[in-house]
């Protein structure tokens, strides 16, 4: 439809693309670059229309304010002691100016033209601010300038276009234009004018994980109402993470993660309202209940990776969904800028040094530790109250706290998530924070020294006192390829993307009950037999562990398949080896209801544990839910590069017994590629390699519990440490006999521990015997990949 608006002033979404920031700003240009080329893939977004920068230049003219607005620009101090009192006196000046006559009518023309493609006299509207040095690939500008929601008949409509204008000069779009080298006068603002939906739901998405910068995921927050929730930090949202390079199989379903937020609260419409909307508390089932299911997830994924693939970049992109049509829309996209910039050839691998008393925990914000004393700010305004290196603690922040942000050591929230605008800016000004911790503002007191570490992937925690902590630096590029596989050892999923840049060949173990406690924390019978459990207070806290899910046993069934999924997204398709649940019986005790499905062992290192229990009558049926979840990570969500591992397999005839178990909950050897091996810990694994080869692909090497058994001492006995050595000879005897046997048979043999990486030569002693692999914790690995090489090559020369 042509428009009837002056040709000067106004521009149609689909009569601009990318190539016309410069005309109406970063965020405008794209999205009539979606409408114009994705929208015939599918990608919905909303219809609208831009007011051009050279309105705006020419109403900062007209109303002669170039000049004391530089003016007062120039009066700010350098410490930004004065910003606050300057920014409200210039944002004052631009709001009080007044539109020409013909400006006025190609606005109201284009808003009634609006009205009419949308079957409405008067519609509701989001006004949004659209710099023109703006949605870079270079500075994000993200959440620089104000946007306003619900916006009914010309006027509002002309009165929130010059808030707009006006907030070309808040505070935080001042400090950031500085920051970034961008000179005021040179930097203009279109207006957005958008259909504005009725949002059931809304939140924000990245083409990206926004902490590791891992390239192959989709990370996707969501609250209930409209977005601005989730970008000004004022709920924890919900959390949804997708393997990207899955999408292309429509029959895969690759999502890796799904986390329920506490959505305390929701922002809605309210016309009576001074900026036409309300924050209202949510109710106890919202609070519950996921705001997105699993067709909406992979919708929406899918979308991400048409957009970052049209746009060449990774993508910070946000959605809503109408409560009307029940659809999804892309209401923004702009390249993500902190992560995509960022260098992945060297790795920052923090580490404590000390312990205290664990006092919060939350969201983690980037992966580093900080230490500082508590500062609690009420209000950005509050600036000159803060000293620089303090521990910034608040209920939220948002983007106007970047002045106060940038002289923070670390920042702690009691709301938000780790996508809001706030967290993005934390990132790009490298300050680790932690957000939606509950009760920051409650629990820490002014002046307090504490340690903020986000050090140990998605969880970040807070602990009493500075404590000691190391930053060392690992240069990627440094690592040297070796003949031998060096492969990773990963014990939970939250840190697997963290390494996803380091050279590997794959993960050589990671463990079940690792995430059967980090992310389940449930003994697996009792989910099956919930009616068996004896103390009322521990059913009902199952009861809520599992609300969502119609059968406890699919709660169990979906996050360990998750988990595990997450770890063999960090590799994919290099394999990855998953060993089976091996917890003694005490320490399964220890899961939430546990005393009522486990014995009691004098000597559980010995007793009822690994393949011994996977055919038990007590634990039969929870080892069919491990199988059921590794079914689900390699055929549902498409991670075929799962490899099972038995562990502590004592006989052949136990072997055949897992097997058979296995393959009746649908994991068999040999299905579908599945290759299964057995864990190298005990001596008849030795002595019986040839039969234990028949039933097995391969062999990984359990060096504690090997010497352990072939030493006969307690690995955790403190008196015997000095004997307990992975170098006897007797050990060693035990495994090169394994290495030699197992090859024999066409079997890989690996070793996982930290022997190899803290004693280089028993590394040369396992590169002599032809170790296939070598598995070792990730910051372990550019240390023993030296150490290896160094071995090859020494032995290439002998």
């Amino acid at each position: 439809m042509q428009s009837l608006a002056s040709d000067s002033y106004i521009r149609w979404y689909e009569e601009v693309d990318n190539s016309k920031v410069a005309e109406v700003g970063g965020k405008n240009a794209s999205l009539g670059e979606m409408i114009g080329q994705l929208q015939s893939q599918g990608v919905r977004v909303p219809i609208g229309f831009a007011t051009t920068a050279q309105l705006f230049r020419d109403f900062m003219q007209q109303n002669a304010l170039q000049k004391p607005v530089a003016d007062l620009l120039l009066q700010i101090h350098s410490d930004n002691s004065n910003l606050a009192a300057v920014g409200s006196q210039i944002r004052g000046l631009v709001a009080a100016g007044n539109f020409l006559p013909e400006q006025q009518q190609a606005i109201e023309q284009a808003y009634i033209e609006l009205g009419q493609r949308l079957g409405s006299p008067e519609p509701s509207v989001a006004v949004r601010s659209s710099a023109t040095a703006e949605d870079l690939p270079e500075a994000s500008f993200a959440g620089q300038q104000e946007s306003y929601l619900n916006v009914t008949g010309a006027d509002d409509l002309l009165n929130f276009c010059r808030l707009c204008f006006a907030s070309l000069y808040t505070d935080r779009a001042i400090v950031y234009r500085q920051a970034q080298g961008f000179a005021h006068d040179q930097v203009a603002l279109s207006v957005g004018v958008q259909q504005m939906l009725e949002s059931e739901c809304a939140g924000v998405m990245f083409s990206l994980d926004t902490e590791t910068g891992c390239p192959s995921m989709v990370l996707i927050n969501g609250a209930w109402g409209l977005g601005e929730t989730i970008v000004k930090g004022s709920v924890t949202p919900d959390r949804f993470m997708v393997y990207k390079p899955h999408l292309a199989h429509d029959h895969l379903r690759p999502i890796v993660e799904r986390q329920l937020g506490s959505k305390l609260v929701k922002m809605v419409y309210d016309d009576n309202a001074e900026d036409n909307t309300r924050t209202l508390d949510t109710s106890e089932n919202e609070q519950h209940q996921l705001v997105l299911n699993d067709d909406e997830v992979l919708l929406l994924s899918r979308w991400a990776q048409l957009i970052e693939s049209h746009y060449a970049c990774a993508m910070d992109m946000e959605w809503a969904k109408d409560s009307l049509t029940g659809q999804l829309y892309i209401v923004q996209a702009r390249p993500e800028t902190v992560q995509s910039q960022a260098s992945h050839s060297q790795l920052f691998d923090y580490h404590l040094q000390g312990s205290s008393e664990l006092l919060l925990k939350g969201a983690s914000v980037g992966s580093a530790i900080a230490t500082g004393s508590v500062c609690k700010i009420d209000s950005p305004a509050d600036i000159e109250q803060f000293p620089e290196g303090a521990m910034l603690v608040a209920q939220r922040t948002d983007p106007d706290w970047v002045p106060v942000m940038r002289k923070a050591s670390g920042i702690i929230t009691d709301t938000g998530g780790p996508t809001s605008h706030a967290a993005i800016v934390s990132r790009e000004l490298k300050v680790p924070a932690i957000v939606g911790t509950a009760q920051a503002t409650q629990l820490l007191e002014e002046g307090r020294q504490v340690t903020l570490s986000c050090a140990d992937g998605a969880v970040g925690k807070v602990f009493d006192g500075a404590l000691p902590y190391v930053c060392e630096q690992i240069d990627l590029q440094k690592i040297p390829a070796t003949e031998t596989d060096i492969m990773l050892n990963i014990a939970m999923p939250d840190s697997a993307l963290r390494w996803w840049a380091m050279p590997n060949a794959g993960i050589g173990l990671t463990r079940i009950e690792f995430i059967i406690s980090s992310l389940i924390g449930a003994h697996p019978m009792a989910l099956l037999h919930p009616e068996k459990v004896t103390d009322e207070e521990t059913r009902n806290k199952l009861a809520e562990l599992v609300t969502g899910y119609e059968r406890p046993r699919d709660y169990f069934v979906d996050n360990l398949a998750m988990g595990v999924g997450k770890i063999a997204a960090s590799v994919y398709p290099r394999p990855v080896i998953v060993r089976m649940s091996d917890y003694k019986s005490n320490e399964y005790r220890g899961l939430l209801a546990g005393e009522d499905f486990e014995l009691q062992e004098e000597n559980p290192m010995l007793g009822l544990r690994g393949a011994s229990r996977y055919y038990h009558e007590r634990y039969r049926e929870a080892f069919k839910l491990e199988c059921e979840a590794l079914v689900k990570a390699r055929e549902t969500m498409g991670f075929d590069n799962i490899i099972v591992m038995i562990p502590f397999c004592r006989t052949p005839k136990e072997a055949d017994q897992v097997l058979a178990v296995m393959a009746e909950a649908g994991l068999k050897r040999g299905e579908n590629g599945l290759q299964v091996y057995v864990m190298c810990e005990i001596p008849a694994n030795v002595i019986l390699a040839d039969q234990f080869a028949q039933r097995f692909d391969g062999f990984s090497i359990g060096s504690n519990d090997l010497t352990q058994l072939v030493l006969g001492i307690d690995r955790d006995s403190a008196e015997l440490k000095p004997m307990f050595d992975a170098r006897d000879e007797a050990v060693k005897r035990m495994i090169a006999q394994v290495i030699e046997e197992a090859h024999k048979h066409g079997c890989k043999v690996g070793i996982c521990g930290q022997a190899p990486s803290d004693h280089p030569e028993f590394t040369e002693f396992l590169v002599a015997c032809g170790i296939d692999s070598i598995s070792l914790n990730p910051d372990s690995v550019p240390a023993a990949s030296l150490h290896v090489a160094a071995a090859e090559a020494r032995i290439k020369t002998t």
